[in-house]
């Protein structure tokens, strides 16, 4: 091999090694960068409303979930239909003729079955509310505004702490004292 051909192999495998580093350095980069946030990711507690009752014991947990499984398997042909009047809107929407009116009927359809499902699911949480002792409910509702559809977000949190209205609803859980055995008539009130 005459000297021009190791120049060209030795300029080629320099520019293959500095692309290879380079490569190997944004990796580590971005493998150190982000590693804390997916740590942060992975540590956050679930949203789903079924996991709203977890701060009561196991058989209120297990009664909470039941009841919204039964909400759900009852709803589950609205929600059907709701899906069936999605379809139904895409089907309009991409027609060569759109028929406003029929995407708008359907549209009021899936809004009208949607609206079945979730009253049914929120009438199982009032009615596995209504069961909870005052001292229950308390640590039912801090569980609804961390998760489920009922869920706040940490700035509407605060913003509720701060208001006299909520905050006498749903005080702070470090300024609730241990619960005291209340009084017949305090119960009926509740």
């Amino acid at each position: 091999m005459n000297g021009r051909g190791w120049k060209v192999i030795l300029v080629g495998s320099l520019v293959l090694n500095v692309f290879l580093l380079g490569g190997i350095a944004g990796g580590a980069y971005q493998w150190f960068s982000t590693r804390g946030e997916v740590r942060a990711t992975a540590a956050q507690q679930p949203v789903a409303l079924r996991f709203a009752a977890e701060g009561l014991s196991s058989e209120r947990q297990r009664e909470f979930v039941d009841g919204i499984k039964l909400a759900r398997r009852e709803a589950r042909q609205s929600a059907r239909e709701a899906r069936d009047e999605r379809i139904e809107v895409m089907r309009q929407l991409s027609a060569p003729q759109m028929d406003r009116a029929a995407v708008e009927a359907a549209l009021e359809h899936a809004r009208q079955a949607d609206v079945a499902v979730r009253t049914s699911v929120e009438q199982s949480v009032v009615d596995f509310a209504v069961t909870l002792t005052p001292d229950e409910r308390r640590k039912f509702v801090e569980g609804l505004e961390h998760r489920g559809q009922w869920r706040l977000t940490p700035k509407e949190q605060a913003r509720l702490a701060s208001e006299p209205d909520f905050a006498h609803v749903v005080p702070p859980a470090s300024s609730i004292a241990p619960s005291s055995p209340s009084s017949p008539s305090q119960n009926a009130s509740e």
